[in-house]
């Protein structure tokens, strides 16, 4: 497949914003006309998404910015700030469903579950829809990445809430909608953390998976006339651009 250029992804950027940002003003609107916990909780977290798109897209400009003498690698590192603040803004959110879910749980409301059902299963599709958009730009950027996962958990989120929905029904126990979102905070928690993960290792400036100083050092040290090898520091600005400086004794 051919890779995505810079003005496409951009593009696909843009309709997730404008798709997200309905999806936002009809969760609010029908979980506050329902009562529905799950469908507040699912907007407030597109709602922080919103603000993900946002950076991912703001990033995603900076990126393609070329190297100044003030900044001699460029803007390549705006993509991992903007993917370590949307992990670590997804797993505050996840913290947030939870304390609001146990809130509920304690003082259950009467809750209509046809209604949270449909406007849920509008969310559901729409979320899984800007999750495909992004798809393909995930597997090479990590920014990208991040913005495809928070979409993806939203779509899960949404996916829990029309199961919630239907369940109280067809049974009346409108308890199960706060215990359904404990359930997906566990998938929300499970695509952030790498993610979180992998961007805090950038930003130490940690030796990338797969690179070994040591067999770094010592091939550099095979070659004939070099005779040592130290100081050697091995990073990432971002994981497609690895950088290495070393003192070389020849």
């Amino acid at each position: 497949m051919v890779p995505h250029t810079y003005h496409e992804l951009r593009s696909r950027l843009r309709i997730a914003l404008a798709l997200n940002a309905v999806i936002i003003v009809a969760e609010f609107v029908g979980g506050f006309l329902t009562n529905s916990i799950g469908l507040i909780g699912d907007a407030g977290h597109n709602l922080v998404d919103q603000g993900s798109l946002f950076l991912a897209l703001y990033a995603h400009i900076l990126t393609a910015r070329p190297a100044t003498d003030s900044r001699t690698f460029g803007y390549h590192r705006a993509g991992i700030v903007a993917a370590f603040l949307n992990s670590f803004i997804l797993l505050l959110t996840a913290v947030g469903i939870t304390i609001m879910s146990a809130q509920r749980i304690l003082t259950p409301v009467p809750i209509p579950g046809g209604w949270v059902m449909l406007i849920a299963l509008i969310s559901f599709v729409a979320n899984l829809s800007i999750a495909l958009l992004l798809q393909h730009g995930a597997k090479d950027d990590l920014n990208i990445r991040s913005a495809f996962w928070h979409m993806l958990s939203d779509a899960w989120v949404s996916l829990g809430v029309v199961v919630s929905g239907g369940a109280i029904m067809l049974t009346g126990w409108s308890v199960l909608d706060p215990l359904v979102s404990l359930f997906v905070v566990v998938a929300i928690i499970r695509g952030a953390w790498p993610l979180f993960k992998e961007s805090l290792e950038v930003l130490l400036e940690s030796t990338p998976p797969g690179v070994s100083p040591a067999q770094v050092a010592a091939t550099i040290e095979s070659i004939p006339g070099v005779k040592n090898v130290h100081d050697l520091h091995i990073w990432a600005v971002e994981p497609r651009l690895i950088m290495m400086t070393t003192h070389v004794q020849v």
